[in-house]
Formats: structure tokens, C-alpha cells, sequence
């Protein structure tokens, strides 16, 4: 119907603000100006974490929406010409809808849910700015013209293709895509057809490569400014952020399962987590014009408020026409700043409990006592006899022993072998090593923890190959298991790696 192709003018114009204002961003931050950066130094921390915790939902939903680049935009231009040529020519054999009457049943609530899922097609264009520091000195230029060619190329796509599904009276199609319908009716079921299908597949499957490279970008900042894990700042083998990579493959791949690939409902949500972005960008943006006032700071500002304007009121439009499908984003939005605060938190309390004070705070000499759990004599026990004994002379070996027998065959055995070492003997009448050796320790540590180092040295083996490790009882792992959280007890392990 005729009302695609002012709604088609009407996203242009959203297109064209939105590559303005952006450009304004790329030369206001030239070391790398995403809506988290910007929102967070000009509106405050708060407005930096919903605009960094909506672009990470983008560009998970970016990976589940697509699962190169210049082979499709060749083949809609060769599309757009090709159809305005058989349009031109007259061998078009559908007719276009007459333009300018009224159809009805067509409100204004239809066209305002029609123009916010056209505005889906804008949401690469936060990605430049996301990405200036990867692009040739000088960055910020290069950047900017790349931010205008992409607006250029991708307003002659969306344009083209509107006016071409105009004018081949195309309807859309549960069953078949615009372009698929435009492509038949323009070059029938042949090379042409196929080539421009392919071609879509292709870059649907290849625009997630944009959100591979996003995430962890905008992960790191975050990390960064610790309000994400450390390990996001992490580079890998290939000097890429390979722990952002593979959690955003795994969050993707588990939204795909949880929709059940139905793209349907995730689109808007994709769209509306993009434009909250844009809207505290250019908002932040503003305030940066208002405070520091630069020489010719007018036309950047109107730029700007123009950009925030119309991001606002699509949100809204969103908001109003689709709310069904992006009233998660509101759950998800406070949920993500409140993990995001808490782990800021825990990174602040974890520096003021490790700052240390040079002039003041120095290490102080203690004794150490070494104790040792034995479960018999064997070479692993005296390879960490050997060890201890290197340490310290105050050195003890704990057995646990369920019956009699085995005790006094134990105090036998080891007074034979003499090793040096004390040995102190435990019975344990239920059968459990742990319970009576964590009370004995705790013995120790009353005793000894305010003029030694209490050391629990762990005798343990490794064998040579991996399914020989479910063989054995693993006790030594339950024992540093129950030991982790003590205060004042220290845990070692000597290993002893096995030949056979």
C-alpha cells in the first residue's frame, strides 16, 4: 500500500539524524564514543550501565536474529536497478496501489507499529562509533566517513527497496520475504533471483561478525571500569577478547533455544535495545555542549537534540505499539544495572580489604607448623615428609584410623620407619577422615595461630591418565574442600606424579 513509502521517508529522515548526530560522537570522543561512554561521563553511572546493559542485549539478540557484506550490497543495488529498470521500461505486470486514498481499516496506530519496525533497519549505526581506535589515523575522520557511507549505502538499500515493493504492489508474506517477491517478479526464478537470495542469507548469517566484535569490546569497558568480571578484559591466543566471544556465543545460542528461533518476537526487542542507547547518547551529548560550551557548539547541540528528540519518541512509539514484546527489556534493564552495581561493589570492598600501607604495614616473621594427613606409608607420604621437613622442624603426620587393627598396625609400621615425624593417631568410629581431622586442625589452630603459620600439607599423587582419577576416593580434594575457608589455616599440595 501506498503508505510504505512515507513511513520509507519517514525512517530515512531517522537514518539521517542519526548519522549526524553520531558524527558529532565520533569527533566528541575520538579514543572510542558508544552510548556507554558517553552516558556515563555526561548523565552519570546509572544512565552509562542502561545504555552499556541494553547494547549487550543487542548484540546477543544480533547473533540469535542473523546467525561477505559487499557481495549483498551489490546484489540489492543490481536488484534496485534491475527493478526500476522493469519498472521504467512498463513490463511490470503488477500494479502499484493508487497513491493518496484512503484505506480502511489502515489507523494511525498501524502506522506508527508499521514505522518502528522499519526503524529495526537502523541499528548498526552505534557500531563506528563503538569502534574508532581499529580505524587508520586519522581515526576520527576515517570513522566519520565511514559512519556517512554506510548511511548513504544504506538508505539507497532501504529506499530502493521500498519504492520497488511499492511499485510491484507487494504485500508482505508469512511464507516469503519482500526481497524474495521483488526479486521473482523483477528476474523471474532465475540466476539472478537465486544469487540475491543467496546473497541475503549470506549477510543475514554473517551480520552477527558485528556483534562478535561489539560485545567484547563494550564487555571490556565495562570490565574495565569494574562492572563486569575481570575476565572480559582478557585477551587470547589471537589477541581478541575470547571470553566476551564465547559468552555472547553461549547467551545467543541459549536465547535460540528459549524463543525457539522465532524472530518474530525478538526483533523489537533487538530494535528498542538499541534505541534507548541512542537516545542516553545524544541526551549525554547534549549536556557535553551545554557544560563545556566550544567555539561553534550551537549546531552540534540543535544536532544532537534533534537526534534525542526522535530516539525518544521512537522508543515511545515502541513502547506504545509493541509493548507485548519489549516489556522484558524493563525487567531486564534493572535486573542487569543492579548485577552491574553489585559486582562494582564487590571489586571496591575487595580493594579497601587489600590496600596495604608501604610505610606502615610490614610483613611480620612467624613460626610454622606443618601438619600432614597420612592415610599409610607410601612414597608419596615420604616425598612430603621431605618437603616439610625442609621448611620447618615443627612437623606432624595425622592418621585416621576406623579400628583398632589398623591403628596399631599403623604405630607399628611407622615406628619401624622412623621418619623423624611425630605421628598422632585419630579414631574415628564412623568411619569419616574429615570430621575428626577438622577437629584436630581446629586444636592446632587455637593453639598455634597467634605465634605460628598453621600449614595443612596435602600428600597427593597424579596419575597418568585421566580416567585413572576415578579409580580413587579423592580425599585430599574433600579435605582442601573443607580447609578453603579457614581464616588462619594455610593449604598446600605436594604432588607426586605417577609413572605407570
Amino acid at each position: 500500500m501506498w503508505y510504505s513509502i512515507p513511513i520509507s521517508f519517514a525512517v530515512l529522515a531517522l537514518l539521517t539524524v542519526l548519522i549526524l548526530s553520531y558524527r558529532q560522537t565520533i569527533f566528541a570522543y575520538p579514543s572510542g564514543g558508544g552510548a556507554y561512554i558517553v552516558a556515563k561521563d555526561n548523565l552519570g553511572v546509572s544512565a552509562g550501565l542502561m545504555a552499556g546493559g541494553s547494547l549487550l542485549v543487542d548484540y546477543i539478540l544480533t547473533v540469535a536474529v542473523s546467525s561477505s557484506a559487499y557481495l549483498f550490497v551489490l546484489a540489492v543495488f543490481l536488484l534496485i536497478i534491475g527493478g526500476g529498470y522493469q519498472w521504467m521500461t512498463g513490463n511490470i505486470h503488477a500494479s502499484a496501489p493508487a497513491y493518496g486514498i484512503a484505506i480502511p481499516g489502515v489507523t494511525v496506530f498501524l502506522l506508527l507499529k508499521a514505522f518502528s519496525s522499519g526503524c529495526s533497519a537502523l541499528t548498526g549505526v552505534e557500531a563506528v562509533s563503538n569502534a574508532i581506535p581499529n580505524f587508520r589515523a586519522p581515526a576520527e575522520r576515517n570513522a566519520a566517513k565511514t559512519l556517512i557511507m554506510m548511511g548513504m549505502i544504506l538508505g539507497s538499500m532501504f529506499m530502493g527497496i521500498s519504492l520497488l515493493a511499492y511499485a510491484y504492489g507487494v504485500s508482505p508474506k508469512a511464507e516469503e520475504t519482500v526481497v524474495s517477491q521483488i526479486a521473482s517478479a523483477a528476474f523471474g526464478r532465475g540466476f539472478m533471483y537465486y544469487f540475491i537470495q543467496t546473497t541475503t542469507a549470506i549477510i543475514l548469517f554473517l551480520a552477527a561478525n558485528t556483534a562478535f566484535a561489539a560485545f567484547p569490546l563494550l564487555a571490556f569497558m565495562l570490565a574495565k571500569d569494574r562492572f563486569m568480571p575481570n575476565m572480559f578484559m582478557v585477551r587470547g591466543d589471537r589477541l581478541g577478547f575470547s571470553n566476551g566471544i564465547i559468552v555472547l556465543a553461549t547467551l545467543s545460542a541459549l536465547l535460540i533455544i528459549i524463543s525457539g528461533g522465532d524472530t518474530e518476537n525478538l526483533i523489537p526487542l533487538y530494535a528498542i535495545g538499541v534505541f534507548v542507547p541512542f537516545t542516553l547518547s545524544q541526551a549525554g551529548m547534549m549536556k557535553r555542549w551545554i557544560t563545556r560550551k566550544p567555539s561553534g557548539w550551537i549546531l552540534p547541540f540543535v544536532i544532537n537534540t534533534i537526534g534525542m528528540l526522535t530516539t525518544l519518541t521512537v522508543c515511545l512509539i515502541f513502547l506504545f505499539t509493541k509493548f507485548s514484546q519489549v516489556w522484558f527489556i524493563f525487567l531486564f534493564l534493572p535486573a542487569v544495572i543492579f548485577i552491574f552495581r553489585k559486582i562494582n561493589q564487590h571489586y571496591q570492598d575487595l580493594a579497601d580489604e587489600l590496600r596495604l600501607d608501604i610505610t606502615m604495614d610490614k610483613p611480620q616473621p612467624k613460626g610454622s607448623v606443618i601438619v600432614i594427613p597420612v592415610a599409610g606409608i607410601t612414597q608419596v607420604v615420604r616425598n612430603s615428609i621431605s618437603y616439610a621437613k625442609s621448611l620447618t622442624d615443627d612437623v606432624v603426620a595425622v592418621y585416621v584410623g576406623f579400628d583398632d587393627e589398623s591403628v596399631k598396625k599403623m604405630e607399628k609400621k611407622w615406628e619401624e620407619w622412623n621418619p623423624g615425624v611425630r605421628l598422632i593417631v585419630l579414631r574415628s568410629h564412623y568411619r569419616s577422615v574429615v570430621r575428626p581431622l577438622m577437629k584436630f586442625i581446629d586444636t592446632v589452630e587455637w593453639k598455634k595461630a597467634e605465634t605460628d603459620h598453621v600449614t595443612v600439607l596435602i600428600p597427593q599423587f597424579i596419575t597418568n591418565k585421566w580416567w585413572h582419577n576415578l579409580l580413587h576416593n579423592q580425599t585430599s580434594l574433600l579435605i582442601k574442600a573443607y580447609l578453603f575457608a579457614r581464616q588462619d589455616v594455610k593449604i598446600a599440595t605436594v604432588p607426586y606424579r605417577l609413572k605407570k
